[in-house]
């Protein structure tokens, strides 16, 4: 689901100027309610990408690698629940999750830390640790680290910064 942060598009656009007023874009974020953006799993904002940056010549992860990596955090998933009639980490209930999602001690201070300032829901919550779950899964650890912890509240906390 794509959600522009205004009805032009451009809130925040350092390559185009957003021509909405101030009322007009918090009318257009207002009609996206909190409980409707927290059943959804992962907020990414993506940011407009230079031609220059496209054009660099960065090292980055090869598809076939990729594909390499998700097959085997999913050969991880379908053995972890392979006494459960659920296939992924995204099927995770509450217990589930309590059971599964086992953190390390600097994990648990961050999603602590995280979840008191943000103020996420339980949903939230849960779905912050079924995200590093499969995170943890993806970097073929048993455990979730506080990186993978990081990274799945990065992919929650956007929601914060249109609205509240």
């Amino acid at each position: 689901m794509l959600i522009h942060p205004c009805p032009c598009g451009y809130y925040g656009d350092p390559y185009h100027e957003c021509t909405c007023s101030q009322s007009s874009i918090e009318k257009y974020l207002g009609k996206l309610s909190s409980p409707l953006l927290d059943r959804i799993d992962i907020h990414i904002e993506v940011s407009p990408v230079a031609y220059k940056e496209l054009k660099g010549e960065k090292n980055i992860e090869s598809s076939k690698d990729i594909r390499t990596r998700v097959e085997k955090a999913r050969r991880i998933q379908l053995d972890r629940y392979r006494n459960k009639s659920i296939y992924s980490n995204s099927q995770l209930n509450s217990n589930d999750v309590k059971q599964c999602c086992k953190l390390t001690k600097g994990a648990e201070k961050i999603i602590r830390e995280a979840f008191n300032k943000f103020r996420f829901s339980a949903r939230s919550y849960n779905k912050i640790l079924k995200i590093s779950r499969t995170i943890a899964d993806l970097d073929g650890e048993d455990l979730i680290l506080e990186n993978h912890v990081l990274e799945a509240i990065r992919y929650r906390s956007t929601d914060k910064k249109y609205w509240r």
